[in-house]
């Protein structure tokens, strides 16, 4: 079937200049993909004449589906507790170190059963899903066990098969010292790396990431997940310069990373080394709203020397409980200074590139993946100028609407 989306406003995402807005605007979807996209009035008769369908969206804003590009979505249990504590004044790395924190999250999922992994993360998935997100990674990183680690990227494989959305799986083992590791962080690099190996066999990971910080890994431990990786011929990520710089994206940025991710202790040399690397930046502003950070990601440094910016939630039990990615649009501006387009851009084609789909995804254009929503909004700053307001009126993913 072939259906042509029409009098629309389109904010294809594919030119980066903001104010890149096709007005009447039209969306040919042929099968899982986008055969035109324009001005209705230089859609070829032969195009239109092949439309099985026709759908007018009123004038109704029209963008690329919402890419979340960093979510930890597959665990048990919840933290609230803690955060009760941080409101007394305990800090992250104090809670953790106190046996808090990531080990928490550790323990609970180890004692979830699969279905109930699966059963807890799709109600979060579909709550994403309803404000208009068509791809999201979802993370290992609460198992620390070769077996765990397999189970959560098994539930995060099987959430794509049972919903209509993307999913792109990160082998995050190097999250946490596992607990029969304690004081042995070398021995527990090299089971990291072991398992990686039998994991990627069995076609379960798609990139890897490590956990670089004082209260993380080491550099050299970083190092050696990224040569296992590069060895796999797998993509790496990281979480850099989250609580200290520890030149974690300069790393990064030397294995060819596909993005640098929290960024808020980002010195200029690591922006530099992003820049010459290509390395998508990753912000996440909710982890710094919640964990009531003060030191801001370098924006101005980043946007100055050509770094994408991308926008993600970081869901996770114990920093960033956040199921809202329109609620990123307007932290990101907010609280990082992005402009409503920049932070669209980047839950969109930023986004996207931060997973290695820059190719297919993230923007409206001809041969593109036909991922978008229509917005009951009249102007792309819309999704970031409200809060708690879902304009998603309509969601389609692969040329197909409404399936959830």
């Amino acid at each position: 079937m072939t259906t042509l989306w029409h009098n629309a406003t389109l904010a294809t995402m594919a030119d980066g200049a903001p104010g890149g807005i096709i007005e009447r605007g039209a969306l040919l979807v042929d099968r899982d993909r986008l055969g035109w996209v324009g001005p209705i009035g230089e859609l070829p008769r032969e195009l239109r004449l092949a439309a099985t369908q026709e759908i007018d969206v009123g004038g109704a804003l029209v963008t690329p589906g919402l890419i979340d590009c960093h979510t930890h979505l597959v665990y048990g249990g919840e933290r609230a507790r803690e955060f009760e504590m941080r409101l007394q004044g305990s800090s992250y790395e104090e809670i953790a170190r106190a046996g808090g924190g990531i080990r928490a999250t550790v323990a609970a999922t180890r004692a979830t059963d699969d279905d109930r992994l699966q059963a807890l993360a799709s109600g979060r998935l579909r709550t994403m899903m309803a404000e208009g997100v068509t791809t999201i990674e979802i993370k290992s990183g609460y198992g620390l066990t070769r077996n765990d680690e397999a189970r959560m990227l098994r539930v995060a494989r099987r959430l794509a098969d049972s919903h209509a959305v993307g999913v792109r799986t990160t082998y995050l083992a190097a999250h946490a010292l596992a607990p029969e590791y304690e004081d042995r962080g070398e021995d527990y690099v090299e089971a990291v790396c072991a398992w990686l190996a039998q994991l990627h066999a069995e076609g379960l990971v798609d990139a890897v990431d490590a956990f670089c910080d004082n209260i993380g890994f080491s550099l050299a431990q970083t190092r050696r997940v990224f040569e296992a990786a590069c060895a796999l011929r797998l993509p790496v990520k990281l979480h850099a310069e989250q609580f200290s710089n520890q030149g974690g994206a300069a790393l990064a940025a030397r294995f060819g990373a596909l993005s640098c991710d929290h960024l808020e202790h980002l010195d200029a040399a690591g922006v530099r080394a992003m820049a010459a690397a290509g390395c998508v930046a990753v912000l996440l502003p909710g982890a710094y709203y919640f964990l009531r950070q003060t030191q801001l990601p370098p924006v101005r440094e980043l946007r100055a020397a050509g770094v994408p910016i991308a926008i993600a939630t970081d869901h996770n039990p114990g920093s960033s409980p956040v199921l809202s990615p329109l609620l990123m649009l307007n932290m990101a501006c907010v609280l990082f200074g992005l402009t409503p387009w920049e932070a669209l851009r980047g839950a969109t084609a930023h986004a996207a590139r931060a997973l290695g789909l820059g190719s297919t995804h993230g923007v409206l254009a001809t041969g593109k993946r036909a991922d978008f929503v229509v917005w009951d909004a009249a102007h792309p700053s819309e999704l970031a100028y409200y809060i708690g307001r879902n304009a998603c009126r309509r969601r389609v993913h692969g040329g197909v609407e409404g399936k959830s």
